[in-house]
């Protein structure tokens, strides 16, 4: 849930305090990210936080400036591919962790994204979209678990996540809808019902998706969960996993329609 804390922040503070807060959460998940990959190894785990870093500080301060994300591009699966180098460990997992330093900084600073949203959609349409976001994400969760558990027959997909069910993935798409019909009628009434309807669906299904994306990797390091931040609730990467997926959805489609002017 969304605290009234986290609330306060969104819809009362400015944007680069909400950036702060979603950078340090991002900065979280990506250094649970690399304990799983890189178990051993604090050096490799300080360096792929830092990658992350680098890439949420330049989406935020550069979002549309071609050279610095071309640079950003370039720069950090570069480092990724050499830092293994120095750091060689066990040639058995050498291609898993560097394969980690290549992809996961870009893949968990896609959390900045809701950051972005804040910002670029102002402070009139900003925290409506943002709490959409969490919304899709959240909701989804929560159809899906309690379809699951209530109705749940068919497995979804056992070899990666054992407990998920058909029947969940169809919760979860309700939710998703849910949680768009919310926004339209209740708080951010500039979006049209379409677009909600459409977003839910498709931030349901993309949703559940990253959250089995991120039971991939758990399972595939030997991970119950991504670690233990949250009591009873796991890591932070194991909280934001669906919305790695669904937060640069929304953004593309702020940007798409309109409601975001690129460079300004």
């Amino acid at each position: 849930m969304v605290s009234p804390l986290i609330l306060s922040l969104l819809f009362l503070g400015p944007a680069w305090g909400w950036y702060l807060m979603i950078a340090a959460a991002t900065c979280v998940a990506g250094y649970e990210l690399f304990s799983m990959t890189h178990p051993t190894d604090g050096v490799s785990r300080a360096l792929g936080t830092a990658l992350v870093a680098t890439v949420s500080v330049a989406l935020y301060c550069f979002t549309f400036d071609a050279r610095a994300l071309l640079t950003l591009l370039f720069f950090v699966p570069i480092a990724g591919a050499l830092l293994p180098l120095w750091r060689l460990g066990e040639i058995e997992t050498a291609a898993l962790r560097t394969t980690a330093l290549i992809a996961g900084p870009a893949y968990v600073g896609l959390l900045t994204t809701l950051a972005l949203i804040r910002r670029d959609l102002g402070d009139t349409e900003g925290p409506g979209f943002v709490l959409m976001t969490l919304m899709f994400a959240w909701m989804a969760d929560t159809g899906g678990y309690f379809a699951g558990r209530f109705l749940g027959k068919r497995p979804l997909y056992p070899a990666v996540s054992p407990k998920k069910t058909v029947e969940g993935f169809w919760g979860a798409l309700a939710g998703g809808v849910l949680g768009g019909l919310l926004a339209h009628f209740w708080y951010l009434r500039t979006l049209p019902l379409v677009d909600a309807v459409v977003l839910g669906l498709v931030c349901g299904v993309l949703g559940q998706l990253g959250d089995l994306a991120e039971s991939l990797l758990k399972r595939s390091t030997a991970h119950k969960d991504s670690g233990n931040i949250i009591p009873g609730h796991g890591g932070m990467f194991d909280r934001v996993d669906a919305l790695l997926i669904v937060s640069p959805v929304v953004y593309l489609y702020a940007l798409w329609t309109g409601r975001i002017l690129a460079g300004g």
